[in-house]
């Protein structure tokens, strides 16, 4: 048999490109994938639930953001070699960096809460008492990553992160009017009606929050992807940004097809969960509640890992997956403690959880443009990136996304304490 065929085949440069960009794939998808935790899907379930099709022009903004924001990530922590809590250090001092990191400690574990609560709502689904969920769910998060290393887990992220197809296939069993999908997305019915403006400030605000820009900068770090390899991991944060909205977008239509002409009243996934059995199948609906345990569950392995990723960085202490206990001590206490106190609080019954919930929301609100700011500064520094600087094109649609953003966060705060 004439092997030269698949000689000339595996050595050409597409296909070294392709098995070179499947070996740096990884941060980029999952944080943005991440982003579809158990408050985004809640968002996205409620937008389509109560606003059909007309939020759906929405997503090709977001794609965009949320493209530019990993793809400058993954280019600071690659040609740095450091994480961004690192070189906020070191560009605005420790007593600024300190400030920042317990408000984004405290914003964080607002979100921890949201995604253990998330794995609570979807064992009650599958009729699994949450004293018993909860639990195994936070051994399993802390197993995870306590015996594993960053490959291993990196590995099991990315599986999390393909099961989110099943809310692609959810979509398609809801048997959507994809003509007027089509014409929502091109010629968009804006209205100043409060609660839409309200809903477009909620979509957009669960794309990017502050806990991604820390997370996959040092993903990249520790995964210790070389400069010659940037380019890939760029293509990896932007199809991570594409795939992402991709899925959303299906939550969208899953619920705009089925529920929204009905007016049945959902205040939460399981009620849209129960919603669609009789609407799209019992299998849209069992797909639809499997795609929220995932989430949450994969949610809620990650939100405590960057926390504990941007404190150890701002403080100097060792961090790292593929570090033991010994070797990062603080690192591993605080992703272990974080757990704990969630499980704690979430099997607590009187525990005011939405005021919670509503606290780490302003908090992330608060906090995102001074992130996206210093991240503007630091990478336009070229001490710290060299040639890797932003172009003028590049910095006009980075500052437009700056200004977007920040006033999104505004509106997400003005809204949040009118409620």
């Amino acid at each position: 048999m004439d092997y030269s065929i698949f000689r000339r085949v595996f050595k050409s440069p597409a296909v070294i490109s392709f098995i070179i960009f499947l070996s740096v794939m990884g941060p980029g998808i999952i944080t943005a994938n991440v982003d579809n935790d158990a408050g985004g899907i809640t968002t996205y379930s409620l937008a389509g639930s109560q606003f059909g099709y007309d939020l759906l022009w929405t997503f090709i903004p977001m794609i965009i953001a949320l493209a530019v924001i990993q793809e400058m990530g993954v280019r600071m922590g690659i040609v740095s070699g450091k994480g961004l809590a690192d070189l906020i250090r070191e560009k605005v001092g420790i007593k600024l960096t300190f400030l920042m990191m317990i408000a984004l400690l405290l914003a964080n574990f607002g979100n921890v809460l949201a995604e253990f609560s998330g794995i609570a709502v979807s064992a009650g689904i599958f009729n699994v008492p949450r004293f018993i969920a909860l639990p195994l769910a936070a051994f399993f998060v802390w197993l995870l990553v306590v015996k594993g290393t960053y490959k291993s887990v990196e590995k099991i992220f990315l599986m999390a992160s393909a099961l989110y197809f099943s809310y692609i296939i959810a979509g398609f069993l809801a048997q959507p009017d994809w003509g007027l999908a089509a014409q929502s997305m091109i010629m968009p019915q804006i209205t100043l009606d409060a609660a839409y403006i309200t809903m477009v400030i909620g979509l957009v605000g669960t794309t990017i929050a502050p806990w991604m820009m820390f997370y996959i900068q040092s993903s990249v770090v520790e995964k210790g992807i070389s400069l010659k390899n940037l380019k890939y991991s760029k293509m990896d944060a932007v199809l991570g940004a594409i795939v992402v909205n991709i899925v959303a977008f299906f939550i969208v239509i899953a619920c705009a097809a089925t529920i929204h002409p009905t007016g049945i009243q959902v205040n939460n996934v399981a009620d849209v969960s129960m919603a669609l059995a009789p609407l799209a199948g019992q299998y849209a609906s069992i797909l639809f509640a499997f795609g929220f345990l995932n989430a949450s569950l994969f949610a809620a392995s990650i939100l405590p890992l960057s926390t504990a990723y941007y404190v150890c960085e701002s403080l100097g202490f060792e961090a790292g997956v593929s570090k033991s206990f010994r070797e990062a001590p603080v690192f591993h206490g605080l992703y272990l403690g974080l757990i704990i106190a969630a499980v704690i609080i979430i099997l607590i019954p009187s525990v005011p959880l939405l005021s919670i919930l509503y606290l780490s929301q302003v908090a992330n609100g608060i906090l995102l443009p001074f992130v996206l700011i210093l991240m503007l500064l630091i990478i336009n520094d070229k001490k710290i990136m060299g040639e890797h600087v932003n172009t003028k094109l590049f910095n006009v649609i980075a500052v437009a996304t700056v200004i977007i953003v920040m006033g999104l966060s505004i509106g997400l705060l003005v809204t949040t304490f009118l409620r």
